[in-house]
C-alpha cells in the first residue's frame, strides 16, 4: 500500500479585525456608491445610469431624427454594454427621464404609457418605444470630436464617455435627487432660458454676485407649476447651496348657486395626484374638516383640475387654510446642491455651479476647436496635392499606369512628384472624372474655405475673449431654439397657513366611549333610529359613557394611569349608533393597557370648576377645570403623579362648595368638604385622602353639588348593589378614619369596586368575569335605601365575580352647571328601612318583581 505524502500548507495566513474588514469594505462601496450611482456630475447634471442611457441610444443612432424604438431594446443595449445592474434601475431611469411632470426638459421620447403624475406604473418596456428627444442632441453633440474623455467600460470590451459635453446647463435645469453613503442631494429644476442668461452674464461679469443673478435666475420653476415662496431661502441656497423655500398649490375659487368650489389647477412637485386627492376626501368622510360637500378629480389632457366642492354658508376661508396647512396642497423644500466634481462631492453654490459649468465648456469648445483644426489642416494638406496633381495629371496617370499595385503606385507618386503620404493616397483613389477643370475651381474653393476656418479656430485657441463669444453666441442660439415659458410663479415670503380652530359645523350629536378606548359620534337621526337601543360596543368591553353633545363640546377621558385624554367631539368619527365605533388611536396614541375610568364632557372650561381625582392608595387632589384645555392632543395627557402599582379610581367634578365622598374596599366610606383638599397642578400626586388600613385601598369618588338629592350607592365584586342615603357617612376631616357603610365579613366578603349616585339616568352596566355583561336598571322614584347594617345582596353566581362597572352616565360641565353642596334629606324609604330592615327590597329584589 502506497504511503500518502502529507504536505503543510505555506498559505500565508493574515489576520484582520472585524472593523478593518467592515471599515474598508464599506469605504469602496460608499465611494462607489457617491462616484458611480447616486449623485450627478456638476458639468453635465447626470447620474451614471442616465449618462450611459443617453450615449447608448446615441451610439445605436436612437436619435430624434428617426422612428422609435421599443425601449427594451435599449435597455439591453445599455445593460451588455455600459450598465452591468438589473434591467428595471435602467428602464425606471429612461421612464423618468422622459415624464413631463418630473423633468423640466424631457431627455427621452417615449411612446406609450410611460406612467402618470398620479404615481401610476409605466408599461412594461416590451410595449412602450423611445428615441432621444431634440433636446438630447445638444448634450451629445460634438462627443465625437474628443470633446471629453473616454473610459473603459466594465468588461474592457468599449468605451464610454466620464461626462457628456452638456451644450446647456443641465444640473440646474432638470435638477437631480439621491442619496449615497452620507451623502444626499437636492436640486430643484430651473427655468431653461433663465439658466442659460445667467451663464451668459457670468461669463460677461465674472465677478457678479448671487444678488446680480437672482435679476435673472428667479428661483426653481417645477414641471408641475405652484408657487415658489421665500426668496431668502432660495438666495441662501444659491450663496451656500442649502436652503429652503415653500410651494402652494395655485388655486382659483369658483362660485355657483349652489356650492362654492376651490379649483386646484397646479401642485407642488413630486406630489402624487391621487394621493392628495384621497387624503382631502379622507378628511371629509372623516369630518375632520366640516363644509366640504365633493371632492372630484376633473384633470384631462388639458391639464390637472382637482375641484372641491363647499357648501355656500361654511367658512370657505377657513377651510382653505385647513387643506392647505394639513395636506400636500403646500410643500418645503430644501435644496441640498450636492454634485461631484473632480471625482468628489461637494456642495455648491449657484455661482459654482455656473463657474464649473462654464470651465467645462471652455475645455469642450477647445478640444472640439482642436480637433477641428487638425482635420481642417489635414484636409488643406491633401486638397493643396490635388490642386498639384491636376496641374501635372497627364503625368501623373502615366506614372500610376507604370506602376504594378496600389502601393507601388503611391511610392512612385510620392518619390517623383514629392506627395506626402496622405497626398498620394487622397490622389489614387479619386475618381478620374473630378480632376476636370470645374472641380479644380471648387478644390481651390475648398482650400481658400479651409484657410478662413484655420484662422477662425487658431483664433478661438489663442484669444480668450473670442472663446467666450463663441461659448456666449452658441449658448443664446440654444436659448432661441428651445424657448421655456416658467411654469412656477415667484413670491418673496413663506405663508404660514395658521388654523386657530378647525372649522366646525355645531350640530347636535350623541357620542359613546367605552372603557378600551373606542369612541364614536352618531347623527341624531341615527341615534333616533335605534329605539333606544345602548350603543354598539365590543364583547367583553364596557361602555363608560354614551349622551347628547355638540360638535363644538370637548370630551375629557380619565384612564386608570393618572392620564386623561383631551377629544374635541368634532374630531371624533361619525359613525352608526349601533356599530362599535373606531378606537382613538386614530386620534391619540394611547398604550393598550391603559384604561378609561370615567368621561366628562364640557362645554365651558370654567375657571370656578375643579376636577377631583382620587388613586387607589388613597391620594386625592383638586385641579381647575381651565388647566386641562390643551393645544396637543396627539398622547395622553398627565393629570396626577402616581407611584408605583397605584392607579386612579374616581373622577368628578366640583367648583369649591361642594361634598366629597370617598369609599374603600372594605365598605368604608367617609366625606368632607373640598375646601379640605388644596387645588394643585395637573402633574401633581395628591394628599391623603384619608386614614386607611394596610390591607385597604379606594375604589371610587363622588361629589355632591347643589340641588342634588340623588342617593349614592356602591357596587360589589360579587355582584352586590346598595343604595344608601348619603347621612350614613359622617361628615369629617381627611384625618378621621372612614366609617362603615355596610357590613364587610372576613370569612366570604363582599370587595366594594366602586361608588356611584343614584340620578336621572339609572342604569348601570357590569361585567361578570366569564365576560357576561349585566344591565341593571335603577329607578331614582322606586328605590328601597338601605340602612348601615344591610349587607349587598348577591346577584351573581358563586363562580362569578364582577370585574368592572360603569353607570354609563355622561357627566357633563357648561355655563349653567349649578354646583353647591345640599345636605341630602332623610326620605320615608330610609325610615322603613331603621324601623324594620327585614320588609326592605334590594334593587335586585324589585327587578325580579318587574
Amino acid at each position: 500500500m502506497a504511503s500518502k505524502n502529507i504536505v503543510k500548507s505555506t498559505e500565508k495566513i493574515i489576520d484582520y479585525s472585524l472593523e478593518e474588514i467592515m471599515g474598508e469594505r464599506f469605504g469602496k462601496y460608499s465611494k462607489y456608491i457617491i462616484q458611480d450611482r447616486a449623485l450627478p456630475d456638476v458639468r453635465d447634471g447626470l447620474k451614471p445610469v442616465q449618462r450611459r442611457i443617453l450615449f447608448a441610444m446615441y451610439v445605436d443612432n436612437n436619435t430624434f431624427h428617426k422612428q422609435h424604438r421599443k425601449s427594451a431594446k435599449t435597455v439591453g443595449y445599455v445593460i451588455a454594454n455600459y450598465h452591468p445592474h438589473g434591467d428595471t434601475s435602467v428602464y425606471d431611469a429612461m421612464v423618468r427621464m422622459s415624464q413631463s411632470w418630473k423633468q423640466r426638459v424631457e431627455l427621452i421620447d417615449m411612446h406609450g404609457n410611460n406612467g402618470s403624475i398620479d404615481d401610476d406604473p409605466a408599461a412594461a418596456m416590451r410595449y412602450t418605444e423611445s428615441r432621444l428627444s431634440k433636446i438630447s442632441d445638444e448634450l451629445l453633440r460634438d462627443i465625437e470630436k474628443n470633446t471629453v474623455n473616454f473610459s473603459l467600460n466594465f468588461d474592457d470590451t468599449t468605451e464610454e464617455p466620464t461626462v457628456l459635453p452638456a451644450r446647456f446647463p443641465n444640473l440646474l435645469v432638470n435638477g437631480a435627487k439621491g442619496i449615497a453613503s452620507g451623502y444626499a442631494t437636492y436640486i430643484p429644476p430651473h427655468n431653461l432660458n433663465e439658466i442659460i442668461e445667467g451663464v451668459i452674464y457670468r461669463i460677461k461679469h465674472p465677478k457678479s454676485t448671487v444678488a446680480d443673478l437672482m435679476e435673472i435666475v428667479k428661483g426653481p420653476d417645477l414641471p408641475t407649476g405652484g408657487i415658489v415662496r421665500n426668496l431668502a431661502g432660495i438666495k441662501e441656497a444659491f450663496t451656500t447651496g442649502s436652503g429652503q423655500f415653500q410651494v402652494v398649490s395655485k388655486t382659483e375659487i369658483i362660485k355657483e348657486k349652489a356650492s362654492t368650489n376651490l379649483v386646484i389647477t397646479e401642485i407642488p412637485f413630486d406630489v402624487v395626484k391621487s394621493d392628495l386627492v384621497f387624503k382631502i376626501d379622507r378628511l371629509r368622510i372623516d369630518k375632520e374638516v366640516e363644509g366640504i360637500i365633493e371632492v372630484r378629480d376633473e384633470s384631462d389632457r388639458q391639464g390637472l383640475r382637482i375641484v372641491i366642492e363647499m357648501r355656500k354658508e361654511a367658512n370657505h376661508e377657513t377651510i382653505i387654510n385647513y387643506l392647505m396647512k394639513k395636506t400636500d396642497l403646500t410643500a418645503k423644500y430644501n435644496y441640498n446642491v450636492i454634485a461631484i466634481s473632480n471625482k468628489k462631492p461637494v456642495l455648491l453654490g449657484l455661482l459654482d455651479v455656473l463657474d464649473y459649468y462654464i470651465a467645462h465648456q471652455y475645455e469642450v469648445i477647445t478640444r472640439r476647436t482642436k480637433f477641428d483644426l487638425a482635420k481642417a489642416k489635414d484636409r488643406i494638406h491633401i486638397v493643396e496635392g490635388l490642386i498639384k496633381a491636376v496641374s501635372v495629371i497627364d503625368e501623373v496617370i502615366k506614372a500610376i499606369r507604370s506602376s504594378t499595385d496600389r502601393a507601388s503606385s503611391k511610392l512612385n507618386l510620392m518619390n517623383k512628384f514629392k506627395f506626402s503620404d496622405k497626398q498620394a493616397e487622397a490622389i489614387i483613389t479619386l475618381q478620374l472624372y473630378r480632376l476636370s477643370s470645374t472641380d479644380i475651381t471648387l478644390l481651390q474653393n475648398e482650400a481658400t474655405e479651409l484657410k478662413t476656418l484655420v484662422g477662425e479656430l487658431n483664433k478661438i485657441l489663442d484669444d480668450n475673449s473670442y472663446l467666450k463669444k463663441v461659448l456666449i453666441n452658441e449658448l443664446s442660439n440654444i436659448s432661441k431654439v428651445y424657448k421655456t415659458p416658467r411654469l412656477s410663479t415667484i413670491e418673496t415670503d413663506m405663508v404660514e397657513f395658521v388654523i386657530e380652530k378647525k372649522p366646525i359645523i355645531k350640530e347636535d350629536i350623541y357620542l359613546a366611549i367605552t372603557r378600551d378606548g373606542y369612541v364614536k359620534r352618531s347623527s341624531v337621526k341615527s341615534f333616533q333610529a335605534s329605539e333606544g337601543a345602548l350603543p354598539g360596543y365590543k364583547s367583553g368591553d364596557l361602555i363608560i359613557a354614551h349622551g347628547s353633545a355638540n360638535t363644538a363640546d370637548h370630551l375629557l377621558a380619565f384612564t386608570n394611569q393618572g392620564n386623561y385624554l383631551y377629544i374635541p367631539v368634532f374630531e371624533m368619527l361619525d359613525g352608526k349608533w349601533k356599530d362599535e365605533g373606531k378606537h382613538i388611536s386614530h386620534l391619540i396614541n394611547i398604550d393598550g393597557v391603559e384604561k378609561i375610568i370615567k368621561a366628562i364632557l364640557v362645554k365651558d372650561f370654567r375657571e370656578d370648576v375643579n376636577i377631583v381625582l382620587a388613586s387607589a392608595k388613597g391620594l386625592i387632589k383638586r385641579t381647575k377645570l381651565s388647566e386641562f384645555v390643551a393645544q396637543r392632543y396627539s398622547r395622553p395627557l398627565s393629570c396626577m403623579n402616581l407611584g408605583k402599582d397605584d392607579q386612579l379610581v374616581g373622577v368628578d367634578f366640583s367648583d369649591g362648595d361642594s361634598k366629597i365622598v370617598i369609599i374603600s374596599d372594605h365598605g368604608r366610606g367617609v366625606s368632607y368638604h373640598e375646601s379640605l383638599v388644596s387645588v394643585i397642578g395637573l402633574k401633581a400626586g395628591g394628599v391623603k385622602a384619608t386614614k386607611l388600613d394596610d390591607d385597604n385601598k379606594l375604589v371610587g369618588l363622588i361629589t355632591l353639588k347643589h340641588n342634588q338629592e340623588y342617593n349614592p350607592y356602591l357596587i360589589t365584586d360579587r355582584g352586590g348593589l346598595k343604595i344608601f342615603d348619603a347621612k350614613l357617612i359622617e361628615s369629617n376631616n381627611r384625618s378621621n378614619k372612614p366609617s362603615e357603610v355596610f357590613k364587610y365579613f372576613k370569612s366570604a366578603p363582599h370587595h366594594a369596586i366602586g361608588l356611584g349616585v343614584v340620578n336621572d339616568n339609572p342604569s348601570v352596566l357590569v361585567i361578570t368575569t366569564l365576560n357576561k355583561t349585566n344591565i341593571e336598571d335603577i329607578s331614582g322614584n322606586k328605590i328601597t335605601l338601605l340602612g348601615k347594617t344591610m349587607q349587598a345582596s348577591f346577584t351573581l353566581n358563586k363562580d362569578e365575580n364582577l370585574i368592572a362597572f360603569s353607570d354609563m352616565n355622561l357627566v357633563e360641565i357648561s355655563k349653567k352647571t349649578k354646583t353647591f353642596i345640599v345636605e341630602p334629606k332623610l326620605g320615608d324609604a330610609e325610615k322603613k328601612v331603621d324601623e324594620d330592615p327585614k320588609n326592605s327590597k334590594t334593587i335586585f329584589d324589585y327587578l325580579e318583581d318587574l
